[in-house]
């Protein structure tokens, strides 16, 4: 499962827990539970759900590098600064720099 899930279902529960908690005190209406529900399990959140936040910055950070290096590959060959890569052996990238010429 993602990290971004994860940590979604758990700020979920976190929310419904503190929510379920604050059903039993008489005199509130349910709007006003509703909020002070949201503001305890948002702060609790903060210390709580530090690990899982890591996780999903993580994964968040990866995808970025991911994307800017898929950019700036892009970039190059549309430039005609491309090198030889993995998937490409050096004679058919030396081919292409022929024909592009």
């Amino acid at each position: 499962m993602s990290p971004a899930v994860k940590y979604t279902l758990a700020r979920l529960m976190l929310f419904l827990a503190v929510f379920a908690a604050l059903w039993f005190v008489p005199n509130l209406s349910t709007l006003l539970k509703l909020m002070i529900a949201i503001l305890v399990s948002a702060a609790a959140s903060y210390f709580l759900l530090r690990n899982l936040r890591d996780d999903v910055a993580a994964q968040v950070e990866g995808a970025v590098d991911r994307r800017k290096a898929e950019k700036d590959r892009l970039r190059a060959a549309l430039a005609g600064e491309t090198e030889p890569t993995e998937d490409v052996p050096a004679a058919e990238a030396e081919e292409v720099h022929k024909t592009q010429a």
